[in-house]
């Protein structure tokens, strides 16, 4: 894929403007998010339909987060080798295919390995598109790109999980994932027809070896990054898989009214994420990420040693969770995109995928070995994890520094 200095993509024949292509991508997160985030609220119906432990419920999500990390390890090597466009089309449609099987599931198990499915493909499939993302938008406006595809988180979060949330309480949990599914073939389709080939990685035509993935794994500030994204998500993992159930058990908020958190957050960031890109592009990734994760802190302890509180108390400090705890994400996939070479860049991106969802998965059922469920949905001990996820964010700020752009 050929960029020009105007932004536009041009493969045979086709043209595609970097601005459409970063909406196009930021749709296919947007299921991906989508089918992630509205596990999360649908805790307390599932704890009571299902009756299901907080343990238990932890891994409904630690599955869909471990199986993408292991995937991902096994698919780094070969990652490179393909049309990047290929490689997308045929993971989401595993993605789909996955979230249809957790619509139509019956039981516990059988939502566990269909959220397992999901995992695989869908770990493969965001690798692909952060990929794809910085091999095609130049450097210097790589933040602001990123930006627009954590767009897809805001709203997955403002607009997609109140909806499921409300489809969820109207019919049953299965209908967020049934509608997900039909919006992931929508998408697919919009992919197949209009999405270019990617295949500026494959110089001369020719096919990354084994002994390219080796020198990846020998590169020390490619570690670098892996280790700086594993630390975000631990400090942002640690608490949000079980934040619903202790914004119902603990701080009093009625479980109806849960939609109005992610509302709120998610209408929030879909303005402060374009920003935040813009203002690291501008002012530094570094000097910015330290002022998130700053923001970050001072929200997780007072989120997570609320106690009862206003309602509206809950929606301003949620607020701030999703622009601060969420925007760290755009200026530290940034630099983490620049830490390896073009031609390693699929591979690489993998990793930091697997390592993405391996720390959320591991992260997340560690929480649930130190939450315990106290009297109704209540939930003891969750200011630990709050401290513990303000601690490693701290000491992501000593890993950023240490990682080097280099493309």
């Amino acid at each position: 894929m050929d960029s020009g200095s105007d932004g536009v993509e041009k493969v045979e024949g086709r043209v595609l403007s970097e601005k459409w292509l970063l909406l196009l991508l930021a749709a296919v997160q947007f299921t991906h998010i989508m089918d992630f985030m509205v596990m999360m609220p649908l805790g307390p119906q599932l704890q009571r339909e299902l009756n299901v432990t907080p343990q238990q419920f932890g891994g409904f999500i630690s599955s869909f987060a471990i199986t993408a990390g292991v995937v991902g390890l096994l698919s780094a090597p070969f990652i490179d080798r393909f049309d990047r466009r290929k490689l997308l089309l045929f993971c989401y449609a595993g993605f789909a295919v996955g979230t249809l099987a957790c619509g139509l599931s019956t039981t516990a198990v059988m939502l566990q390995i269909s959220r397992a499915i999901c995992g695989a493909f869908g770990g493969v499939s965001g690798a692909a598109i952060m990929a794809i993302v910085a091999d095609v938008v130049p450097p210097e406006r790589r933040a602001r790109g990123m930006g627009i595809i954590m767009t897809a988180f805001s709203f997955a979060a403002a607009a997609g999980v109140p909806i499921g949330l409300k489809l969820a309480q109207i019919w049953r949990w299965e209908a967020p994932f049934l509608t997900v599914a039909a919006l992931a073939v929508v998408v697919w389709i919009c992919l197949y027809r209009v999405l270019p080939p990617v295949r500026g990685h494959l110089k001369e035509g020719q096919v990354p070896s084994g002994r390219d993935f080796l020198n990846l794994l020998a590169d020390g500030n490619a570690w670098t990054g892996i280790l700086l994204m594993t630390a975000m998500v631990f400090g942002h993992f640690t608490i949000i898989p079980y934040l619903s159930t202790y914004l119902v058990g603990n701080a009093g908020m009625p479980e109806e009214s849960l939609f109005l958190v992610y509302l709120t957050g998610g209408l929030v960031t879909i303005f402060t994420g374009p920003w935040v890109g813009r203002m690291a592009d501008i002012h530094g990734r570094f000097k910015v990420y330290c002022v998130l994760v700053a923001g970050a802190s001072i929200v997780i302890r007072l989120l997570t040693n609320s106690g009862p509180i206003p309602m509206w108390h809950v929606l301003v400090l949620a607020a701030f969770f999703f622009t601060f705890a969420s925007g760290r994400f755009i200026p530290g996939q940034a630099v983490i995109s620049q830490a390896v070479p073009s031609a390693r860049r699929g591979a690489y991106m993998s990793l930091v995928g697997c390592a993405r969802d391996l720390a959320s998965g591991i992260t997340t059922s560690i929480g649930g070995m130190v939450v315990q469920k106290g009297p109704g949905l209540s939930l003891l001990h969750f200011d630990r994890l709050g401290l513990a996820a303000i601690t490693v964010s701290i000491l992501s700020l000593f890993v950023f520094r240490k990682l080097r752009a280099v493309a």
